[in-house]
């Protein structure tokens, strides 16, 4: 079976911490991706090299890795350059994300450059878009993925609602895997991503994300004293 069709339909489970939280500890990131893929999940999408590395010693699942660097006087930030997407595929990664959304790279690549240098390696190339237009680009210069990941994120699209569910029907007409990414909080919030025509739903803060739903429940705990 391909890696896409081990995907299709599934839960891919975002695993990833903010920066300086307690869990922000690759051995703590490699456990709580090895309960997602004990729990069901059919992928994890992991940042980081070393991360990715200790996720790879964990799992059997593929896995969707990512950079996140900022670099002065560019807005891409999901690994943004050749050197991102290099490390990331260094650190065994099946799939590598970054940014598709026509944004300047700090290397001066261009889509079609980012996506050769992926299947060069032997992975496949997981497009996180934030239109359509990012998508259709996308695909035409030849990535196997096409995410919702940015919509929302990015100065044409804020203030989207999200899930964006519009966009995925839109991206799953394109003739690619298409995955709902972003603002998906509840089971019942993957089951209408598939049913707007995602192959693949990734669901991240809301099953991976402590410090979020702690402040969340506290929030709560607070408003109700």
């Amino acid at each position: 079976m391909s890696v896409l069709e081990a995907l299709r339909g599934g839960l891919i489970v975002s695993v990833q911490a903010w920066r300086g939280s307690a869990i922000d500890d690759p051995q703590i990131i490699a456990a709580m991706a090895r309960a997602a893929q004990d729990g069901g999940a059919v992928a994890v999408r992991v940042e980081g090299v070393e991360n990715l590395r200790a996720v790879r010693r964990r799992l059997a699942l593929p896995i969707v890795g990512l950079v996140k660097r900022e670099y002065r006087g560019f807005e891409a930030y999901i690994s943004p350059s050749l050197a991102e997407v290099g490390s990331v595929i260094g650190a065994g990664a099946e799939i590598v994300a970054f940014d598709a959304t026509g944004r300047p790279r700090p290397d001066g690549s261009l889509l079609i450059d980012v996506i050769q240098a992926i299947h060069s390696a032997g992975r496949l190339a997981m497009a996180d878009c934030s239109t359509v237009a990012d998508a259709a680009a996308a695909g035409a210069a030849g990535a196997d993925i096409l995410a919702t990941t940015l919509c929302g994120y990015t100065a044409p699209t804020k203030n989207h609602q999200l899930p964006a569910l519009d966009l995925v029907a839109e991206l799953s007409r394109l003739g690619k895997f298409a995955v709902c990414e972003g603002g998906i909080h509840s089971p019942g919030g993957v089951r209408a991503a598939l049913d707007a025509g995602a192959d693949a739903v990734v669901v991240g803060t809301a099953i991976t994300n402590v410090d979020w739903l702690v402040r969340e429940f506290a929030g709560a705990a607070e408003r109700g004293s």
